[in-house]
């Protein structure tokens, strides 16, 4: 084999592990969209105006969950809609990248036992078109995710009822 040669069939060897890896990053660009839709199937939370009421409506997950994207302070987020959390939950790590400021601590009873927090209140929270104001929430240390679970200081501000896999959120 002349050298010409070699150098052809090891281009060649390297253009085909070259369309093998970008294949399979392609596959899983495209795979990880679908994932991420399973989890989050809210990612752009639909709004209606019906008059002076806004409505959100929000799929339940694969899991059974209502998990949509929203923001807080400007910043997008992730809320997990939690009726057994009193006030909204954001894990202690966020606070910094949301402007949200500790205050007084406390003690909190969660799933995974007591831990103590901070309160904080949220300046403007938003899902889709319906945007609230001061809302009362804590800081936990404790959650090492980046969801953040929408609790009752959000939900009592809303008429939400639940059909079938929707939830559906409405201003008062």
């Amino acid at each position: 084999m002349s050298q010409e040669q070699h150098e052809t069939s090891a281009a060649g060897k390297w253009m085909v592990v070259l369309a093998w890896v970008c294949g399979l990053g392609l596959l899983v660009f495209v795979f990880s969209d679908l994932l991420e839709k399973q989890v989050n199937p809210n990612s752009d939370p639909i709004s209606e105006r019906m008059g002076a009421q806004t409505e959100v409506r929000l799929k339940q997950n694969r899991q059974g969950h209502y998990v949509t994207s929203g923001f807080i302070n400007g910043e997008e987020v992730i809320f997990l809609v939690d009726t057994g959390a009193t006030d909204v939950a954001v894990p202690a790590h966020l606070a910094n990248k949301l402007q949200l400021q500790a205050g007084r601590q406390g003690l909190a009873r969660t799933a995974n036992g007591t831990v103590r927090i901070a309160e904080s209140t949220i300046d403007t929270l938003r899902i889709g078109d319906i945007e609230l104001r001061n809302v009362k929430a804590n800081l936990n240390p404790g959650m090492q995710d980046n969801h953040i679970l929408l609790g009752m200081s959000v939900l009592r501000q809303l008429e939400f009822t639940q059909r079938g896999d929707w939830l559906i959120l409405r201003t008062l």
